[in-house]
C-alpha cells in the first residue's frame, strides 16, 4: 500500500483510507459483525487511516471502530471529530459547538468510546460561527501538548479560516467533501492548504457511493437510507448524473477496472496531499478501492474525466436543506 504524509510533522498514513460513517447506518440496514470483519480486513490489505466522528450515530461509529481495532490499535491511524451535538440526547446532529470546554468533553469522551489513550487526529467537525476558531484550536493545541491528539485538523473549512487555525497552531489536515462530481474547494480551499502545508482528506469521494456506478434509480435506495433526500439523487438529476457516470464507465471498462477504482484513481492523481477516504462496508468493495492506489491514470485520461464531470454539469446542489446545522460556518 501506498503511503502518504498528515502534514509536515504528521503520521504516515496509507494513500487511501475508510470512511466509517456508513458502518452505523445512514445508507440502510448494517450488520456490526461485517463491518468489523472489513476494518481488519483494510488493516490486512496496509490501510491504516480510519476516519470517523462522535456525531455518527450518537458515539456507536466511535463504539464500533474501537472494537474492529481492538488488539491491533498501533497499526491505525484514527481520525476523529467533534464539535457538532445535539440539541436532545440521543438526537440527530444539529448544532455547532466549539467552546472549549465542550471540545475537552468531547474529546475525552470520544477517547472511552473508542477504548484509545489518545487519537492521532483530531478534528474539528464544524467551526462555530459563534465561537472564533482561535479559541476552538487553541483548545485542540492544548489537548495535544497533553498527549490525548496527536494532530489537530479541520473540516468543512474556508480558505480564510484555515489560515486563522494555522495561525494559532499548525494544522495537519482539512477534511472536506471531494470527489469527481463535487470539486468546490479548488478554487480557493485547496490552494490555501497547500501553501499551508496541510493535507486534504477527501470525504465522499466516491459522491455517496454514486459515483461506484450500482445505482440505476433513485427508487434503489431503501428505506433509512438518507441519500433518498440528496438533490442529486432524486429526478431529473439522477438521470442527468447517471448519464455521467456511463460516460465515465465507459472509461473504466476501457481499463479494465470498476467505476469506483477509476474514480478514486483520478482524486489520487490530484496530488500527494489528497488522501481519500471512501466508505466500505464490505470486503470485495474495500479491495476495489484500495486497488485504485496501483492504476495510475494519463494526463488525457485525467482530462476526459474533468470534461465529463465539468462543475457546471452536475444537476442539483451539495447538500439537503434538511441537514443544514445551526450556526455552522459554510463554505459552500
Amino acid at each position: 500500500m501506498r503511503q502518504r504524509k498528515l502534514g509536515a510533522a504528521g503520521p504516515q498514513v496509507s494513500a487511501i483510507g475508510v470512511g466509517c460513517m456508513g458502518m452505523t447506518g445512514g445508507y440502510g440496514p448494517v450488520d456490526p459483525q461485517q463491518c468489523i470483519t472489513t476494518i481488519r480486513a483494510a488493516l490486512d490489505l496496509g490501510i491504516t487511516l480510519f476516519d470517523t466522528a462522535d456525531f455518527y450515530a450518537d458515539g456507536a461509529n466511535e463504539r464500533l471502530l474501537g472494537r474492529g481495532l481492538a488488539g491491533r490499535r498501533e497499526q491505525a491511524v484514527i481520525v476523529t471529530r467533534g464539535g457538532v451535538r445535539s440539541r436532545t440526547p440521543g438526537g440527530p446532529p444539529t448544532v455547532v459547538d466549539g467552546r472549549p470546554e465542550y471540545l475537552r468533553q468531547a474529546c475525552d469522551a470520544s477517547l472511552s468510546r473508542l477504548g484509545v489513550d489518545h487519537v492521532d487526529v483530531y478534528c474539528l467537525g464544524r467551526v462555530d460561527r459563534e465561537v472564533p476558531v482561535e479559541d476552538s484550536v487553541g483548545a485542540l493545541a492544548e489537548l495535544k501538548a497533553e498527549g490525548k491528539v496527536g494532530q489537530i485538523a479541520l473540516s468543512e473549512v474556508s480558505a480564510d479560516i484555515l489560515r486563522r487555525a494555522c495561525a494559532v497552531h499548525p494544522v495537519a489536515a482539512v477534511e472536506s467533501e471531494y470527489s469527481l462530481w463535487e470539486r468546490h474547494l479548488e478554487a480557493e480551499i485547496l490552494p490555501a492548504a497547500r501553501d499551508l502545508g496541510v493535507v486534504l482528506i477527501a470525504h465522499s469521494p466516491l459522491g455517496k457511493g454514486f459515483l461506484a456506478g450500482e445505482l440505476r434509480a433513485p427508487e434503489e435506495l431503501g428505506e433509512g437510507d438518507h441519500r433518498r433526500n440528496h438533490p442529486r439523487l432524486q429526478g431529473t438529476n439522477f438521470r442527468h448524473n447517471r448519464a455521467m457516470v456511463d460516460e465515465a464507465s465507459g472509461l473504466a471498462a476501457e481499463l479494465g477496472v470498476s467505476p469506483a477504482r477509476l474514480s478514486l484513481a483520478w482524486l489520487l492523481g490530484r496530488g500527494p496531499d489528497v488522501v481519500p477516504i471512501p466508505g466500505s462496508r464490505r470486503v470485495e468493495h474495500l479491495r476495489d478501492n484500495a486497488a485504485a492506489t496501483e492504476l495510475t491514470l494519463t494526463a488525457e485520461q485525467q482530462a476526459r474525466l474533468d470534461g465529463i464531470f465539468a462543475p457546471d454539469r452536475v444537476a442539483g446542489s451539495r447538500h439537503p436543506a434538511h441537514r443544514r446545522i445551526a450556526n455552522a460556518d459554510r463554505v459552500a
